[in-house]
């Protein structure tokens, strides 16, 4: 039997690590998420979302959904305070690097002095690193996917940010020859990368273990597709779809639906599944495995493509003319290492067909529903609503994706939708009451798990919003410029709230659902 079948109920918050109050231009793992932690524990929540924290750059527009790596972290997230406790920094090194709080993410400026701190941090510790068991022990651990991405990231640099593919030949093609000597004139260079990396995963261990104190579970995200100029793709080829040249021969995307009238083109490589399946999905569930291992919860983006994927040939503008093609199905998921249910939420979003959802239902894996798809509508009949949301569900007020529930009640609904949703919370609506309101709608839902974004907690605007799909630039940049409107009334607000539906995140054998009315 699952917690979803034991009436478990709880409540979350989606807040990005890099939209925290910080001086440093971008949250971290530092204070400032032990800051939240303590503003979750007063508030009776038990969930932390989070976005995907592997490294990007300005190139890909800073998105977490497009990555050099499915596995490594990002330099920006590490903490300057943190190094300091550690004795790697000084504090005129902290006073140094601080720039003030701020209203948006400075991508390149705060990007630029996490590395040098983590630079002046290496040139102490790196005599030291030779004879450190813990250093290297994380190092063989990690070395499936730490060596190839270690190497990548160097010599990346070497080569002036390239894309692989424009690499010197040797190299791009991993000639045994040429990756000894590069990675022997690389060395120094490669042994940052790892302790970069070192150090982020030790403070991510640190924040899970202190929210874990009081029973909070994080929640990470891992994006379906890996970037193109990404270790991953450079070093697993085969497992992709690619022409001789190395070049993206297939693109992901998603064809037209609610966020986009010509659908969406990620341009990501999709995946040679015959070739994953050769293997035994060893890639890909070594992938799951990490990041079980590194978070409580995983929020596995785009569910939808293990059934099946949309696939656009290379040099399409849009998404409109994809294919279907099959995706490998519940073979991928089964692990004979690992006991109980994956702790996996399914993002099942978008054009769902009952092959989705019977596969989603196989494994025992919570789906995801949004209100601002359902709540709205006229007839009653989406899933989506929050009286018909099944309890093996996560239920959002609103995502990343979409509006906040301010920006979605101005510019989106009309005068008939707006109706609707005043009839279902049983009260007028406004633009006023709209985001207190819809968290309300989440939190008292037969959903097992309900999530509001920060925003919408704080009744955030469209100005706020994190990202506008299928725009260029001006995303993944918000950012809260202090811990001010995280007052203890909301705080109190919020915990009667959590109370009054019932989402300690315990189990309720008998708690009455919408199957019992």
């Amino acid at each position: 039997m699952t917690r979803f079948e034991q009436g478990w109920r709880a409540a979350g918050i989606l807040f990005p690590l890099s939209s925290l109050p910080t001086s440093l231009g971008v949250g971290d793992l530092g204070p400032s998420a032990e800051k939240f932690a303590e503003f979750l524990r007063a508030s009776g929540i038990s969930f932390w979302q989070i976005l995907p924290l592997g490294p990007t750059s300005p190139g890909l527009g800073n998105s977490p959904y497009s990555s050099f790596s499915a596995f490594a972290g990002h330099d920006l997230y590490v903490s300057p305070e943190l190094m300091f406790r550690d004795g790697l920094l000084d504090a005129r090194d902290l006073k140094d690097a601080e720039i003030g709080e701020t209203r948006a993410v400075n991508h390149e400026k705060a990007g630029a002095l996490k590395k040098a701190l983590i630079d002046k941090a290496f040139l102490r510790a790196e005599k030291r690193l030779e004879d450190s068991a813990e250093f290297g022990e994380f190092c063989r651990f990690n070395g499936s996917w730490l060596n190839d991405y270690a190497f990548f990231a160097a010599a990346k640099e070497r080569f002036a940010n390239a894309v692989w593919t424009e690499w010197p030949d040797d190299v791009k093609y991993r000639r045994d020859e040429a990756l000894a000597a590069t990675g022997t004139a690389l060395r120094r260079e490669i042994l940052r990368v790892k302790f970069g990396q070192w150090l982020f995963f030790k403070q991510l261990e640190k924040l899970k273990k202190r929210l874990a104190e009081p029973g909070i579970s994080l929640v990470g995200d891992a994006p379906f597709y890996v970037n193109h100029d990404s270790a991953d793709v450079w070093a697993n080829r085969h497992l992709f779809c690619l022409d001789h040249r190395g070049e993206t021969a297939l693109m992901a995307g998603v064809p037209p639906d609610y966020y986009s009238k010509t659908g969406q083109l990620w341009g990501n490589p999709v995946y040679d599944w015959p070739r994953h399946k050769e293997s035994g999905h060893a890639w890909w569930r070594s992938r799951i495995r990490h990041n079980l291992g590194l978070f409580d919860w995983v929020r596995l983006d785009h569910f939808r493509a293990f059934s099946a994927f949309w696939a656009v040939a290379a040099g399409e503008k849009t998404a409109e003319k994809g294919v279907w093609k099959p995706g490998p199905g519940r073979e991928l998921f089964e692990f004979p290492d690992l006991t109980g249910p994956l702790k996996i939420m399914a993002e099942d979003l978008g054009i769902i067909t009952p092959d989705v959802t019977a596969l989603r239902k196989s494994l025992g894996l919570p789906g995801v529903r949004v209100l601002q798809f359902g709540v709205g509508d006229p007839t009653g009949l989406s899933i989506h609503c929050p009286y018909r949301v099944e309890p093996d569900n996560v239920i959002f007020s609103s995502t990343h994706d979409t509006d906040t529930a301010v920006g979605w009640w101005k510019n989106e609904l009309t005068p008939g939708a707006r109706k609707v949703v005043s009839e279902t919370v049983g009260y007028e609506v406004t633009e006023k009451n709209i985001a207190p309101a819809m968290v309300r709608l989440a939190w008292l839902s037969p959903a097992a798990v309900a999530v509001t974004t920060i925003q919408d907690l704080l009744g955030a605007d469209e100005r706020e919003r994190v990202n506008v799909p299928g725009t260029a630039s001006g995303n993944w940049t918000w950012k809260l410029p202090d811990f001010a409107p995280l007052s203890e009334k909301l705080s109190e607000r919020l915990l009667e709230l959590t109370n009054l539906a019932g989402r300690d995140n315990q189990p309720h054998p008998n708690i009455l659902t919408y199957r019992d009315l």
